[in-house]
């Protein structure tokens, strides 16, 4: 018996496919004038990107069965839209390149189908069109996860990043440990305060950005005795355990280190465990910790330290 919960979430998974496979219409009618099925034209799309590429990395790319690729590609030759070469790197395999009638026939095709998404893009302002493109790369993100490791790259912080962070840790805490509106009040006091009075030379953010989408986030601010403060150290979810939380712990602390600071502090809460973790193979040290009643609950608070 299936769970309701999990049958509602895939009947909304299968909505949304029927939904855009709609607005796929346009490109598949020029596909089928020019007799090519979708899968071959994202094999022509992958070859016309100017890279030379093995049947072996066209297969792991698209996810596609190595004996079809292979009768694809011996019937894209035998109509000549592409040519093989030997590897220098490995004997074995051949490089594959899209001959002059290949890009003749994908480069139409290709010049629809950005006609095609221009043209849906035109009818939504600016701003939406930047919402809408987030909500696709926040779904390629968190599909591809499991099977196509993705770097994390660091930058300052945009604008409208600030309120996502509160509202990301509101609603995760929340979830997770059940904590009230007043955390959300303190995180955005936190926010307001290191942005009305940030010292660019002692105190930084850090934004977490995985494939066009925020993971992560670190605030370092400065506290007297010449400590610098991590705050609002915070990762998603769903990426986790991938070693992000451990890079904006390394960037806080050489931030920390060029800034002249001698130690470098986090407090943590009760429930923590990941986050404690992290700090004990990192070599911080739990230096004191405190009983307090916050956030609609009886918490532990501990200060975690290490010198620099």
């Amino acid at each position: 018996m299936i769970d309701p919960a999990v049958q509602q979430r895939a009947e909304t998974v299968r909505q949304f496919n029927r939904f855009y496979t709609k607005h796929l219409g346009a490109l598949h009618e020029h596909l089928h004038k020019n007799q090519i099925s979708l899968t071959e034209a994202r094999v022509l799309r992958e070859l016309a990107r100017g890279r030379m590429q093995t049947a072996a990395e066209l297969s792991r790319s698209l996810g596609l069965d190595s004996g079809y690729l292979s009768r694809l590609l011996t019937r894209f030759e035998r109509r000549d839209l592409l040519i093989r070469r030997p590897s220098e790197a490995d004997a074995r395999q051949s490089l594959l390149t899209l001959t002059a009638a290949g890009h003749a026939l994908y480069d139409p095709l290709d010049a629809a189908a950005l006609q095609e998404v221009s043209a849906v893009l035109e009818q939504l302002e600016s701003g939406s069109q930047e919402q809408l493109i987030a909500a696709m790369k926040l779904i390629e993100r968190m599909l591809e996860r499991a099977t196509h490791p993705m770097p994390v790259t660091l930058r300052a912080p945009q604008p409208g990043d600030y309120g996502w962070l509160v509202q990301r840790q509101a609603q995760l805490f929340a979830r997770r440990h059940g904590w009230d509106h007043t955390f959300e009040g303190m995180l955005a006091r936190m926010v307001a305060d290191f942005v009305q009075s940030q010292d660019p030379q002692r105190e930084a953010c850090w934004i977490a950005e995985q494939r066009g989408t925020v993971v992560g986030c670190a605030l370092l601010t400065a506290l007297p005795g010449n400590i610098a403060m991590m705050r609002m150290l915070y990762v998603e979810p769903d990426v986790q355990r991938l070693g992000i939380g451990t890079q904006l712990l390394n960037e806080c602390g050489r931030f920390a280190t060029g800034a002249g600071y001698v130690t470098l502090a986090i407090n943590t809460a009760s429930g923590q465990l990941g986050a404690r973790r992290m700090l004990d193979n990192a070599g911080f040290a739990r230096i004191s910790s405190e009983n307090v009643q916050r956030f609609g609950h009886a918490l532990e608070i501990e200060r975690w330290e290490r010198a620099l």
